[in-house]
């Protein structure tokens, strides 16, 4: 092999894994659109999130404190 031939092959692997990124990107949006779309069609969520949730609820699961 020749070092034509490894450039040949760098650009080849370069050129796969630009081709492998774009489709994973094309599916993270396609994944982001179909989330977004549900989260229009139903009701909005009322779940308590985040840190204010956590103090709400002791370990045995039970609202209070």
């Amino acid at each position: 092999m020749n070092d034509m031939d490894t450039k040949l092959e760098k650009l080849s692997q370069a050129e796969r894994q630009k081709k492998r990124l774009a489709e994973q990107l094309r599916a993270n949006l396609a994944r982001r659109k179909a989330q977004l779309r549900a989260r229009r069609a139903g009701a909005a969520d009322e779940r308590d999130n985040g840190i204010a949730a956590a103090r709400s609820t002791n370990l045995t699961g039970e609202a209070g404190s």
